[in-house]
C-alpha cells in the first residue's frame, strides 16, 4: 500500500459529479492506491436486464485499509455519475489530486480505513477502466461504439457482486453511495438482502422524476447532435467535444442550487468592466460553465454519458421489485439504513427520501434519516460537512457493535 501521505492543505480535488470546489483540505490519507483489475465474464458472457450478453467483462476497482480474518468489514463505496474507481489516496507520490472521496475514506475518517476494508469499482459502461462503449468489442476488434448493450443499475450491482466474490468477501458490512451511487446501494440492498448488513444511500432516490430525465435527455441530445458523434463511431475520428461540453454544462447546473451559484458569481462580469454585445461569455458563471465543460471532454467519453445516463433513467426501484409498490419493493430488504438528503438538492430533493424513507418503515426496518442543511446543491454530499461526516462514523460504529466487528487489524 505504501507509506500514508498527509495531502496538502489545499489539495486539488476530483469528483463524480462536479468540481467547483476547487480546493479544499482533506487531511491524512491512506497513501498510495493501486488501479486494478477483475475480469470474468469470458466463457459465459453476463446476461444484462435487456436480454442481451456481455463478455468479457471487466471491472477497474481500487482498495484500501485491510480485510479482517473473517472478512466482515468490507465495505463497498459506490460512484456518481461520472466518477470512477479512485476513491481515496494518491497513484504516485507526485500526484496533486486525491480519490474524489478522500474527504471521507481514510484514516481516522468516518470510512476508516484503520478499521475497514473499502472497495471501490468503476461501473460497467463508464470509461474509466472497466467494459464500456469505448472498450474492444471480441467480435469485431473495434470499440463497441454505439452497439455496446444498454445496462441499468441492476447490471451495474450484478457486476459489482461478481468482484466481491472474487475477493472471497459472503456479507458487506456497508455499502454507501451518493447520487447514481445511491440508486447502487438501494438496489444492492433490494437484490442482495442477505449480503449487506448496513445500507446508506445519499442524495438520491428510488426513481428518477420527469424533470431529471428531461434534463438526462437534452444531455444526450446535445451529444448526439454534434456531428463527430457519427452514431457513436468516432473513435478513430474527431470526437464530439462541443456536444458532450454542453451535455456536462447541462448537467452541470443540476448539481449546484440557486443560492450557490448567486453566492460564487452572482452577476458579476468575466474579466470585463462592461457588456460585451455580443456571445461570447460575459458573466462568470458562462465561463466557468464553458470552462467545466471543456475540461470534462478530456477525461469522459460521451458515449459513456449517453449509456450512464439512460441507466440512471431506468432506474425504478419500485417497478422493477414491488410491482409498482415501494413498500412491496423494499419488503425484500433486511439491512439498517442511513437515509441523507440536503436542503438545496433540487435534482433529488428530500421529499424523494422522505418517500423511500416510509415505504422502509411500513416494513419496520431499522432506519434513521437526516435532511442535512447545506446551501451547495446536489454535489453537497461530496464536500466537507460535519454533520454527514458525524452521521456516517457513528453510523458505522453502530453497525459494528451490532456486527460485533473490532478493528481491522
Amino acid at each position: 500500500m505504501g507509506a500514508p501521505l498527509t495531502a496538502p492543505a489545499a489539495c486539488l480535488t476530483f469528483s463524480g459529479m462536479s468540481e467547483y470546489i476547487e480546493q479544499i483540505e482533506t487531511g491524512e490519507s491512506v497513501g498510495l492506491v493501486e488501479k486494478r483489475y477483475f475480469t470474468f465474464g469470458g466463457d459465459e458472457p453476463m446476461v444484462l436486464e435487456s436480454g442481451r450478453s456481455l463478455g468479457p467483462v471487466t471491472l477497474a476497482y481500487e482498495t484500501c485499509g485491510a480485510l479482517n480474518a473473517d472478512r466482515t468489514n468490507a465495505i463497498l463505496v459506490c460512484h456518481a455519475l461520472t466518477g470512477d474507481s479512485h476513491v481515496a489516496g494518491f497513484y504516485d507520490a507526485n500526484d496533486p489530486k486525491p480519490g474524489w472521496w478522500d474527504l471521507m475514506v481514510g484514516p481516522g475518517k468516518p470510512i476508516d480505513t484503520d478499521k475497514y476494508f473499502v472497495i471501490c469499482s468503476n461501473v460497467i459502461g463508464g470509461c474509466m477502466g472497466s467494459t464500456g462503449p469505448m472498450s474492444e468489442n471480441p467480435a469485431t476488434g473495434r470499440p463497441y461504439g454505439a452497439s455496446f448493450p444498454v445496462v441499468t443499475i441492476g447490471d451495474m450491482v450484478r457486476a459489482q457482486r461478481r468482484l466481491v466474490d472474487s475477493l472471497g468477501i459472503d456479507t458487506l458490512l456497508a455499502v454507501v453511495g451518493g447520487s447514481v451511487g445511491g440508486m447502487q446501494v438501494l438496489e444492492w440492498s433490494v437484490r442482495y438482502p442477505h449480503r449487506v448488513h448496513a445500507a446508506i444511500p445519499l442524495a438520491t432516490t428510488v426513481k428518477h422524476s420527469a424533470q431529471a430525465i428531461a434534463f438526462n435527455e437534452v444531455a444526450r441530445q446535445a451529444i448526439m447532435a454534434d456531428p463527430n458523434w457519427n452514431r457513436g463511431d468516432y473513435y478513430e475520428s474527431a470526437k464530439p467535444e462541443h456536444g458532450l461540453a454542453v451535455a456536462r454544462m447541462v448537467g452541470h447546473i443540476t448539481y449546484l442550487s440557486d443560492e450557490s451559484m448567486r453566492h460564487k458569481f452572482d452577476r458579476r462580469l468575466q474579466d470585463r468592466v462592461e457588456l460585451s454585445f455580443d456571445f461570447e461569455a460575459d458573466f462568470q458563471v458562462e465561463s466557468y460553465l464553458r470552462y467545466q465543460g471543456n475540461k470534462f471532454v478530456d477525461r469522459f467519453d460521451a458515449n459513456s454519458f449517453l449509456y450512464l445516463t439512460k441507466a440512471a433513467d431506468y432506474f425504478n426501484l419500485e417497478n422493477h421489485y414491488g410491482d409498482g409498490s415501494l413498500v412491496a419493493a423494499f419488503s425484500r430488504a433486511s439491512c439498517r439504513y442511513l437515509v441523507v438528503s440536503f436542503t438545496s438538492d433540487w435534482l433529488y430533493p428530500t421529499y424523494q427520501s422522505k418517500t423511500m424513507v416510509k415505504a422502509m418503515k411500513k416494513n419496520s426496518l431499522d432506519v434513521s434519516f437526516c435532511e442535512i442543511e447545506a446551501p451547495w446543491g446536489h454535489d453537497a454530499f461530496l464536500l466537507p460537512n460535519t454533520r454527514l461526516s458525524d452521521l456516517l462514523s457513528g453510523f458505522l460504529n453502530k453497525i459494528c457493535l451490532h456486527c460485533r466487528i473490532g478493528d481491522a487489524s
